[in-house]
């Protein structure tokens, strides 16, 4: 190209120097003042070698327009040529760059499927570890299963040889204590005691049929009070306490004619032990069964009571039932005195209440048609202690 430019300045060169060679010389024929013929020789030497002149011009010219056009041809070629090699080069730069984005590409999917596959394993490496602590587990919770079936089982034995220990001094102690209860049994009081016993019981049985004289005046009013009331369901069952306290009336004043003589509570020694009021008293087996009969009674009067008291709507009130206030019921005068029956009474009474009252066996039971207190809390309440 540049070689081009270079022609291009030097025939534009050659040009400017023959027509300032032609503009002097036609000025210098001017000034000599040749003759015409001469002149026209001269004239036409110049116009021949001027003609000359202008076809070598011309020729030049056309030379280097020739040269121009083949320099013009040439430096479009090259410009050709060029924009040809920058398209090559554009699509070489293109066909890099696709291939550089497909191995981008090509390298984001291998990235991605390997960090799949990192992921995958992180998962499944979790999930072994997982399942690795999860049988740890299990192995330490079946060790400590069997630790602790072992230790129990250790302790059942211990307890196993606690329990014949136990049960050979109990064979001891209750084979003494069988002694000793038929030592007793073949003793018999002394006659004073026996009569002094006698007495007792005589005296609690004149005290207690006076007593059910004056509680019928007491009785009629209640139970106009209930019908006032209109609490039928327990005037119902008033009256039939009644009934009761009638016919055990009747069985107090046939007791004048018992036979003391055949019945051992007179003539043997006490079998049971049991606290009241803070002090300690000694009865015989009839005597437990009395204290047994009286928290039963109470039990199952209490029942009945609370039972009717909420079929007829009545507020939860034991102490004013006239059961609980007599709490004499199932007493003939034998064996204890009539305030420890009463206390009782009264104590299963209220038990009894609670539980017709709200309709549970919580503190009982029926056993054969009857209520009775659960055998635990009965032996809780009386505290018996066997003598023999």
């Amino acid at each position: 190209m540049r070689l081009i430019l270079n022609r291009l300045a030097l025939a534009s060169a050659v040009a400017a120097v023959s027509l300032v060679g032609t503009s002097g010389v036609l000025a210098q024929g001017h000034g000599h003042g040749k003759g015409n013929d001469q002149q026209q020789d001269d004239q036409s030497q110049k116009d021949q070698k001027d003609q000359k002149k202008q076809k070598q011009q011309q020729q030049a010219d056309k030379q280097a327009q020739r040269e121009q056009q083949q320099a013009q041809q040439h430096a479009q070629q090259q410009a050709a040529q060029q924009e040809r090699q920058h398209q090559r080069q554009q699509a070489i730069d293109a066909q890099q760059a696709a291939q550089q984005q497909q191995q981008q590409r090509h390298q984001q999917m291998i990235d991605a499927q390997q960090a799949r596959q990192r992921e995958a394993q992180r998962q499944h490496q979790e999930a072994i570890d997982v399942r690795q602590q999860r049988q740890r587990e299990l192995q330490q919770q079946h060790q400590a299963e069997i630790d602790a079936q072992q230790a129990a089982q250790q302790r059942r034995q211990e307890r196993l040889h606690q329990q014949q220990a136990n049960d050979v001094q109990r064979i001891h102690e209750e084979q003494a204590a069988q002694a000793d209860r038929q030592a007793r049994r073949a003793a018999r009081l002394s006659e004073a005691r026996q009569q002094q016993l006698i007495a007792e019981q005589q005296q609690r049985q004149a005290r207690y049929a006076v007593l059910l004289s004056q509680r019928q005046a007491e009785a009629d009013r209640l139970a106009a009070q209930l019908r006032e009331q209109k609490r039928l369901r327990q005037a119902s069952l008033y009256n039939t306490y009644l009934d009761r306290l009638r016919q055990q009336r009747l069985a107090v004043e046939q007791a004048r004619y018992y036979d003391y003589d055949n019945d051992p509570y007179f003539y043997s020694y006490p079998t049971y032990r049991y606290s009241y009021g803070g002090r300690y008293y000694e009865t015989s087996d009839r005597g437990a069964d009395l204290l047994r009969t009286a928290v039963n009674s109470g039990y199952e009067e209490g029942y009945q009571a609370g039972q009717a008291d909420r079929q007829d709507n009545w507020r939860f009130d034991y102490r004013n039932s006239y059961a609980y206030q007599d709490a004499n019921y199932g007493y003939t005068g034998f064996y204890v005195n009539q305030d420890q029956y009463n206390y009782y009474f009264r104590q299963g009474f209220q038990k009894g209440y609670e539980d017709g009252y709200y309709s549970r066996q919580q503190y009982g039971n029926v056993v054969n048609g009857k209520y009775q207190l659960i055998g635990s809390l009965l032996s809780t309440l009386l505290n018996l202690t066997n003598l023999r």
